[in-house]
């Protein structure tokens, strides 16, 4: 990764727990404020302030604090210090449990609400896509058991309509986590509908370090024939030592004539340590260039690897052909984004639920780094990507802001569920007990994400 590529990403990253911070705090903030509770911070970030200012009737202290990871509410309250008499109706804990309940819980629904807002303003915008049709598919996989044939396009997953294969993939990797079949209605190449069972009961699709449904399944999508061009070169890696350069046309490698990119795919793995010769356009001139794969070894299987990734120029015939836009009106654009929301948050409640009983293995959480790897990665690509991709980390800040885990919105409500149903408030020793247990597991969480982090980049 350069240092653009770097540092985009940071700045990615930023930006996008800059706006979901401020989002999920502006719900406390605003909920608090209507129902008659003094703020006296507002704060996006931890640590040292960078920027403060004093505004409003209460004199509300804004901040923008150096540790971008978080931030906080804080509100006149008693039990944080003394409180003139005349504001004592104004403090938090002096409010009904119905109230503060709801001042609670306005933050995680005020994430899920961005997350409705953004993908309302994606589908209303057109969402482009691929048309999901399928590519090469493995011998050995279930997909060529149940009768899947290169070629066919895909029309529905159990039932749920795939116009584009981000929905197709969306809809198989949902249905997956619990069913044990995939029925897909495809469309074959003569254009007659066939229905596809995938039995797949026997796959360890969420127990696998890395979900990868597609080579579960052994399919992949269509892909553009055509000779490979760089799209990005890693730094220090074989190709970066070779010479190749972002936008070079691969041509030839060991006298091979690569006018496809699985050809070259399936030259570079099976090469590993071997120096071959490269012939590459760059700049309207052919360069000779040597290459030397080094060795990779994964789940016991030793291949070549140099570091690039490739794209594949698409024809203007292919480009009319298998692009794809969904646009629709507002009423069904909030529709859409209504269900995207609850699909999401569904999806990864039951992933969550793997992880507690054992059925999906930790190595698929992901901290900071992955997260602003992909902040990045979405943000080069372009405004809509970016969009979905606040949408579906704004859910999950929701969703793990609702655990009922003490120091977490909801450990709180956990707390106030009890004091409704038991008449009074859960005794401040009970608060002191749970905070730390709270404390050694968001420790705890924080600690394997980051390992899962660093053991990807490792990789």
């Amino acid at each position: 990764m350069d240092l653009l590529t770097l540092g985009s990403s940071i700045l990615a990253f930023i930006v996008a727990i800059g706006v979901l911070v401020t989002v999920h705090e502006f719900g406390h903030f605003w909920v608090a404020r209507k129902l008659g509770v003094k703020v006296l911070r507002f704060s996006v970030g931890f640590g040292k302030p960078l920027w403060k200012k004093v505004a409003g009737e209460d004199q509300t202290e804004y901040v923008i604090a150096a540790i971008p990871l978080g931030g906080y509410v804080k509100m006149l309250d008693e039990r944080e210090g003394e409180v003139d008499a005349a504001e004592v109706g104004r403090a938090f804990n002096r409010k009904s449990v119905w109230r503060r309940f709801a001042i609670v819980a306005a933050g995680p629904a005020f994430n899920f609400l961005f997350a409705i807002l953004a993908y309302f303003l994606i589908f209303i915008s057109g969402v482009d896509g691929v048309k999901p049709v399928i590519g090469e598919v493995d011998a050995s996989g279930p997909a060529y058991t149940a009768g899947v044939q290169q070629g066919d396009v895909i029309i529905s997953v159990n039932g749920i309509e795939t116009g584009t294969w981000e929905r197709a993939r969306f809809a198989m990797l949902e249905e997956a986590v619990d069913a044990d079949q995939l029925v897909l209605r495809v469309q074959g190449r003569d254009l007659q509908t066939y229905e596809r069972v995938i039995r797949i009961d026997q796959l360890q699709l969420l127990r696998d370090d890395e979900i990868n449904l597609m080579r579960d399944l052994g399919i992949s999508p269509w892909r553009p024939q055509g000779p490979p061009v760089i799209a990005e070169v890693l730094d220090d890696g074989a190709a970066a030592e070779a010479g190749l350069q972002s936008a070079d046309r691969i041509l030839a490698l060991d006298g091979t004539p690569i006018d496809d990119t699985g050809l070259w795919i399936e030259m570079i793995r099976a090469n590993a340590s071997n120096t071959m010769t490269l012939r590459v356009l760059r700049d309207g001139e052919e360069v000779e260039l040597e290459i030397t794969p080094r060795k990779r070894t994964e789940d016991g299987e030793t291949y070549g690897f140099i570091g690039v990734s490739t794209r594949t120029e698409i024809s203007d015939a292919d480009r009319r052909e298998m692009l794809v836009t969904e646009r629709f009106g507002p009423i069904a654009s909030l529709q859409q984004s209504l269900e995207r929301t609850w699909r999401t948050s569904w999806l990864t409640l039951r992933v969550l639920g793997k992880l507690v009983t054992g059925e999906a293995s930790v190595r698929n959480l992901s901290g900071p780094i992955t997260i602003a790897h992909y902040a990045g990665v979405s943000a080069r690509v372009g405004l809509e990507p970016f969009l979905g991709f606040l949408a579906i980390i704004s859910i999950s800040l929701g969703i793990l802001n609702l655990l009922p885990i003490p120091m977490l919105d909801g450990g709180h409500l956990l707390y106030y569920l009890i004091e409704i149903f038991k008449g009074s408030p859960v005794s401040e020793a009970t608060e002191v007990v749970g905070q730390k247990i709270g404390i050694v597991l968001l420790f705890f969480l924080m600690t394997i994400a980051i390992y899962n982090d660093l053991l990807r980049l490792a990789g």
